[in-house]
């Protein structure tokens, strides 16, 4: 399948693009209604839709399945360490979106739930790798404790790496309904997300460019859409992969989600300036700390907030073709906008 890799375009704002200032930071929540979705604009399906509910309802049921997901055995230590982090909460954002896809393309919860859960595991590797003293060196994640905190650097690696592999095989040796052709492609996409063809070749390039003052949109924007757009979209499109989507639709859902992956990462940004630590369940303003470019810092935080919104009005429109069923994929891409934390 061929993917896009998404660019950003601001040749046609008119907004202000200054560094952050302490002004911005004030005006900035005082915007945030104005980039929020009207009722107006929705249709009467869309408006009748709860998100709030859908949410909670598909949340509860990938934390019933992600805590059967893993038994403690021996040796008990890297088990317990898996679960700490892997339960340790969350919008589960990743398996909600590869759920949605499935269904979109005619599939069930049932049938997506495998690999829904496997997204889950490999984005909780991906945070305990990325909190670790080598990488981010931070001392929370969701509220509590990070893994290495609670079970020592070595353990905490190790426990990234069960997950990691344990993944693929949740994949393979869960799922019913599904040909072994559509399988192997689901594992081959995932694969693809995972390693330096994504989120690790976003988290090197992101590394490297710590304290660097030349850091650039294209470099930016590469980061993150390998670093976590990768993986969002691969969440996305291994739900359609499952039914086995035709192409179209798998390159309309790589587009909706590559829109939605690098407007989630602006929303992150500007929330790391904007929010307080209890608001974001982990270290605030890490960013500006350790000299990270981010779209705030080369932007402003007014400029970003729009550019997460013309990311989300694009990648809504490439679901248009689907009609009702598109409508829980819709409402998600406006949450990522108006979300506080």
């Amino acid at each position: 399948m061929n993917t896009k890799v998404f660019e950003l375009s601001f040749q046609d704002s008119t907004h202000n693009q200054s560094q952050v200032s302490s002004h911005e930071i004030k005006v900035a929540d005082t915007k945030n209604k104005s980039l929020q979705v009207l009722e107006a604009d929705k249709t009467p399906e869309q408006a009748t839709f709860n998100l709030s509910s859908y949410l909670s309802e598909r949340q509860a049921l990938v934390e019933g399945a992600l805590e059967c997901s893993i038994a403690v055995v021996y040796p008990e230590k890297i088990y317990e360490a898996m679960r700490y982090s892997l339960l340790a909460g969350g919008k589960r954002l990743r398996p909600i979106l590869c759920l949605a896809g499935c269904e979109l393309s005619g599939g069930t919860v049932e049938m997506a739930m495998p690999t829904a859960c496997a997204l889950e595991m490999l984005h909780t590797m991906s945070l305990i790798h990325d909190d670790l003293p080598a990488m981010d060196n931070d001392d929370y994640r969701r509220g509590k404790l990070t893994n290495h905190k609670v079970y020592g650097e070595d353990i905490a690696i190790l426990a990234g790496d069960g997950l990691l592999a344990y993944a693929f095989e949740f994949i393979l040796v869960q799922t019913k309904g599904v040909r072994s052709e559509q399988l192997l492609q689901v594992v081959a996409k995932l694969s693809h997300a995972v390693a330096a063809t994504g989120l690790v070749g976003g988290q090197v390039v992101d590394l490297e460019s710590e304290g660097l003052k030349n850091i650039n949109l294209e470099t930016l924007n590469f980061i993150h859409t390998h670093k976590t757009g990768a993986l969002l979209e691969a969440s996305v499109v291994t739900g359609a992969l499952l039914m086995g989507a035709n192409e179209e639709v798998l390159q309309r859902l790589s587009r909706y989600a590559h829109n939605i992956g690098l407007a989630f990462q602006i929303i992150d940004d500007v929330l790391d300036i904007t929010a307080t630590a209890e608001q974001l369940g982990k270290t605030a303003g890490k960013d500006l700390q350790a000299q990270k470019a981010t779209y705030p810092s080369l932007l402003g935080i007014e400029e970003s907030r729009y550019q997460a919104k013309k990311l989300v009005e694009e990648a809504k429109a490439e679901l248009a073709p689907f009609g009702e069923k598109a409508i829980p994929l819709m409402a998600i891409a406006d949450y990522i906008t108006a979300r506080t934390h």
